[in-house]
Formats: structure tokens, sequence, C-alpha cells
């Protein structure tokens, strides 16, 4: 065998080896956020991101995270982060949602709250939730 051969098998071995363990970071971290082991999770979670920046799960997985920790900056640029590589991920989006409207930011509800209804295929129960939120804030407003 020669050397060329050789090292496009190593090359090909290794890169398929880090591509198993990503994912397993990802699985055991979403096992790990199942259970409550926040710390743990988002540990993993990171280091998914490492390997792997693309991967919108892990970051809407650290926004939940950072949601329960009450570290509403750092839950806001996952979730942001989230919809910018998967901009019609319903979770993502109804967390944005729902952050604004604590923020009572009534344009951009209004306006994520239009896509929302398009792209909602599980979480379409939360629709008239968030309306009537959003008139509550109207309601405010005119106060």
């Amino acid at each position: 065998m020669n050397k060329l051969l050789k090292y496009f098998l190593i090359i090909l071995i290794f890169g398929s080896v880090e591509a198993f363990a990503t994912e397993n970071f990802f699985d055991e971290a979403k096992n790990l956020f199942d259970k409550g082991k926040y710390e743990e999770s988002k540990f993993l979670l990171q280091r998914n991101i490492v390997f792997n920046p693309k991967d919108a799960k892990s970051y809407l997985y650290l926004a939940k995270i950072y949601e329960t920790e009450e570290n509403e900056r750092e839950k806001e640029k996952n979730i942001n982060t989230t919809l910018l590589l998967e901009p019609d991920n319903e979770d993502a989006m109804y967390m944005l949602i729902d952050l604004k409207l604590k923020k009572s930011d009534y344009t951009k509800v209004k306006e994520l709250s239009e896509k929302f209804e398009i792209i909602c295929s599980s979480l379409c129960n939360k629709i008239e939730s968030i309306k009537e939120r959003l008139t509550n804030i109207e309601a405010k407003d005119e106060s």
C-alpha cells in the first residue's frame, strides 16, 4: 500500500470518528438536559458547537438552559443564532416571541407572530395565547 493511500485512509477514519463523536455530544447533552443536569449539558452543547458550529439544535438547547438560569442576554443570543441557522425553527421562534412579549416589544411580537402562524406545526396551540398577550400589550400602550 502506498503512502498516499495510507494517509487517505487515516484521514477518512478519523473524519468518520469525529463526525460520530459530535453527534454523540448532542445526544448525550440532550439526555442530560432532560434529566435536569443543565451544567453538564451546557458543557457538552458548547463542545458540540466547537465541532459543529452550524448545529441549530445545540444553540436552541443552550437557550433553554439559559432560560432556566434566567440569563436573558445569553438566551436571546442563542435563540437568534438558532433562527439564523434555521429560520423556521418553531421552538426558537416561540421562545423569542415570549421574550419579546416580556419586554413589551409590540412591533417585534406582531412581526414574529405572523411568521409563527405560517411555520407552526406542533406549537400552533400557542397562537391564541400569543394573541391574547399581544392584546394586553396594546391595552397597556393605550392607557
